[in-house]
């Protein structure tokens, strides 16, 4: 054999398996020049000064490159492992970030990998190099990520072969169009950039699994998102996207899909039609009500809606397989049984931060629940069965003003809370078997009034009964007795009691709040001797221009209601002192009408959608609280909002053009 030729080489045209090759190649399957070229490669490499010479050595080049496209050409010459390419790949990735770690644009050789000759073909003659460039194979994998690129090339169209490109953690603003011509990649990862769009053809990418777009400027979707049919992970939080392509209806594969922290405020019903989904996350939106169809996906395992604008839970009839479900930090005021019967999967209920008020005792059918958090809510009493849930771990009660648990007793945690609820259940039954103490002196129709309370303190109070009308008992029971106060809240009213308008001449405060009001009727606008109105935590949208006619009216709350204007009659309420407006959709204001309020010491206008203050409002100087927190106004600064009212009214008055 001649000198320094590997034994490999002799093995392929004896028959005989090489020390790296998976199999056997016979020599009939090598065309006949090539044999011969070969043969010219191992006659140079057995004469070293017959191979040094200058045409020689242009020769032993020109018969390597043939070498190559053989191998590319599926000759199968060489048949060890296509490891080469990966591992040289690998090593110049990693060159390339060790030296400049840092780079906002990439050379062009980098796009031109898979076309030039690679260098060792020049440098590296010896067929037991480590580095053997003839095993090159197209590149697979580009990660260019945490450096400061600004932009990408059109030119990595010429990468075909790409099934993975990471560029997360740049400084992109667009991507380039000859993205949707990488026919090959299933995981594109452009997270943590400044994107504003993207483009079109991104839409052709049929074989892409994993798509992340997190931490991005987005406002908008393509409306062709859904022909990424194999779309298995996509992850769009932290944007700024109102609304959701109806395409995504035809996503039936995707299986995780992020949408948190955006400005949605509402999802489209076709969302239901992505049977394969298991976690939905819309945390950190502006959702007012979730798609009944969402109850369909069958699918579904764990659902993120948290800090959003809920104020009701949908009932999950198909969710068997539902087992997390968050819905934290909303403005849920009921938990009916409906919501929780057919969650028989659910092991983690998170209902922290609402506004619920009661339990309801089908909460025990929950046999799986391991972690529920009720905490800072307006629950008075839980259902003592409670204690009968097998695998509860952790109950969360703190915030919550609770009259039959001492406060101790929430100290001492999950497990002794528990075993106190199961000492109570037989007084529980007990107790609500037994019907209130009627005497000879209480009327039929007077057993469920409190009488004292009409006589001596002038209270009319028909509370916490969730109720859908007031008793006409109740209003007969005032008779000529003048109240002064009504307090019918956290009810299910879905009007005022008509019947109001008994007590214009008397009453002065009253409390509507917690109930399904959607309108103020006349009947309230004629009790002229009014000056406390409660009525948050209803569904009013407006007020009507008769409230004028309360002229005394000094304080009113229409918190958590569905106001997206400043309800113009209260600039002529001159007698307002207070106006609590908070969680609501109101986008603007008038300073100039606000000004004319010369009473007005208290303005609450947190957490609604106010894009900018006017700043005319710092000449209203008889304001003493000024509330503006939560609205997506950029100016005042938080820094300025923390300073306080006065501190506020200054930075504004010092805002008005001159």
């Amino acid at each position: 054999m001649a000198a320094g030729v590997p034994e490999c080489f002799w093995s392929v045209f004896r028959g005989e398996g090489g020390p790296r090759r998976p199999q056997r190649v016979a020599n009939s399957a090598l065309p006949e020049a090539f044999r011969v070229g070969l043969v010219m490669v191992l006659v140079l490499r057995s004469f070293p000064r017959l191979a040094s010479c200058t045409g020689c050595v242009g020769l032993y080049q020109m018969l390597g490159l043939l070498f190559r496209a053989a191998l590319l050409a599926g000759t199968g010459l060489l048949l060890c492992p296509p490891v080469g390419w990966r591992e040289l790949g690998t090593k110049r990735q990693a060159d390339l970030d060790d030296e400049n770690h840092t780079r906002s644009s990439l050379p062009q050789h980098v796009w031109r990998i898979n076309l030039d000759t690679p260098e060792e073909a020049h440098q590296n003659l010896s067929f037991g190099a480590a580095d053997r460039w003839w095993e090159q194979t197209d590149l697979t994998k580009l990660i260019l990520a945490s450096n400061k690129l600004q932009c990408l090339s059109e030119d990595v169209r010429l990468l075909p072969a790409l099934t993975v490109l990471d560029v997360h953690d740049n400084q992109l603003t667009l991507l380039p169009s000859a993205l949707g011509q990488l026919e090959n990649l299933q995981k594109l990862d452009v997270s943590h950039n400044k994107l504003k769009s993207i483009p079109e053809e991104l839409v052709q990418l049929s074989h892409l699994k994993s798509l992340l777009l997190h931490h991005n400027e987005l406002s908008h979707l393509p409306d062709g998102f859904g022909q990424l049919v194999n779309l298995e992970e996509l992850d769009l939080s932290n944007n700024h996207l109102t609304d959701i392509p109806s395409s995504f209806a035809l996503l039936i594969n995707l299986v995780r899909l992020n949408l948190a922290c955006n400005q949605l405020k509402n999802l489209p019903a076709d969302i239901s039609a992505m049977k394969s989904l298991r976690q939905l996350d819309c945390t950190k939106n502006y959702l007012e009500t979730v798609p009944s169809k969402l109850a369909t996906m069958a699918s579904l395992e764990q659902l993120y809606l948290r800090k959003n604008k809920l104020r009701s839970l949908p009932e999950f009839p198909s969710c068997k397989l539902l087992k997390e479900l968050h819905a934290g930090e909303n403005q849920i005021e009921i938990l009916n049984a409906e919501n929780l019967k057919h969650l028989n999967s659910l092991s983690v209920l998170e209902l922290r931060d609402n506004k619920i008020k009661s339990v309801p005792d089908e909460i025990t059918l929950l046999q799986k629940l391991e972690r529920l958090d009720l905490a800072n809510n307006d629950i008075s009493r839980l259902p003592y069965t409670l204690g009968n849930l097998p695998q509860l771990k952790f109950l969360a009660l703190e915030g919550n003003p609770l009259r039959t648990i001492r406060r101790d007793l929430l100290q001492k945690g999950t497990q002794e809370l528990l075993k106190y609820l199961r000492s109570r259940m037989q007084d529980d039954v007990t107790s609500s078997s037994e019907e209130p103490p009627v005497t000879a002196m209480t009327l039929p129709s007077e057993s469920r009034i409190n009488m004292h309370a009409i006589t001596s303190l002038k209270l009319l109070e028909y509370s916490e009964k969730q109720a859908a009308v007031i008793p006409d008992e109740m209003f007969n029971a005032v008779r000529s007795n003048p109240v002064t106060t009504v307090n019918f809240s956290k009810n299910q009213l879905n009007e005022i009691p008509p019947r109001i308008v008994e007590l214009k001449d008397s009453v002065c405060d009253v409390n509507l709040g917690f109930n399904k009001i959607s309108s103020i009727s006349l009947e309230l606008c004629r009790l002229h001797k009014l000056t406390h109105l409660d009525i948050r935590n209803n569904f009013l949208t407006s007020l009507p221009e008769e409230m004028e006619a309360l002229t005394r009216l000094q304080i009113i709350n229409l918190s958590f209601n569905r106001f997206k204007e400043f309800p113009s009659v209260l600039y002529h309420i001159v007698a307002l002192e207070t106006i609590l407006l908070s969680n609501n959709q109101v986008g603007s204001i008038d300073p100039l009408q606000l000004k004319k309020m010369d009473k007005l010491g208290t303005l609450d206008l947190q957490n609604n959608d106010l894009l900018q203050v006017p700043p005319e409002l710092g000449n209203c100087e008889t304001l003493r609280t000024l509330l503006l927190e939560g609205n997506p106004f950029r100016t005042p600064r938080a820094a300025i909002l923390a300073k306080g009212t006065a501190a506020v009214l200054e930075y504004l008055r010092s805002r008005i053009p001159t």
